[in-house]
């Protein structure tokens, strides 16, 4: 098993693994999620594993830095969609199957699978909501960057095997690999 490569004065970078403290609340102060109690979070950054907003502001922080964070909806979840709330007949759901307030399943929408959340039920019709539950919300985060340290080389995201499909990548061109 390989050591731990823990480096002093590394700053957060992409192929960094990252272990962070945080806490999130909303614009009325409560706390919507937090690591405190709990192990510290670890990403590997760079590769989209937090939301936009937050990835940006720890880069280049080291190891001891603390921050608080306010990230706009446009690079956290995205804006409300009041376009992605539909009213659905209650004849396509399983008479059998309870349908209540707050319940989430999958669903088929226009944009491909979703986890949509019940917000309203009747007798003829169940109303579904396909925004993330934090969508068009300012998110507040105070972090502590606890540890950060180069990736092994087996937690790097590999690369694909074949043609990337840019006909200089390989050296033999597309005629070579027969990809048009």
């Amino acid at each position: 098993m390989q050591g731990k490569q823990y480096l002093l004065g590394m700053t957060i970078s992409t192929n960094k693994v990252v272990k962070i403290h945080y806490t999130l609340t909303g614009d009325d102060g409560k706390v919507i999620d937090s690591s405190d109690g709990k192990e510290p979070l670890e990403y590997m950054h760079g590769y989209g594993n937090l939301i936009p907003g937050l990835e940006r502001e720890l880069e280049g922080k080291s190891a001891g830095d603390k921050l608080h964070a306010d990230i706009a909806p446009r690079d956290a979840y995205g804006e409300y969609d009041e376009k992605l709330v539909a009213e659905v007949p209650r004849s396509q759901f399983d008479v059998s199957m309870p349908i209540e307030v707050g319940q989430q399943f999958q669903a088929e929408t226009a944009t491909g699978m979703a986890v949509v959340t019940v917000t309203k039920v009747t007798d003829d019709k169940i109303t579904v909501d396909a925004n993330h539950e934090l969508a068009g919300k300012t998110l507040h985060f105070d972090v502590e960057i606890v540890d950060i340290r180069d990736a092994f080389p087996e937690e790097l995201p590999q690369e694909p095997s074949g043609c990337s499909g840019n006909c200089s990548s390989c050296g033999v061109g597309c005629s070579g690999c027969g990809v048009d």
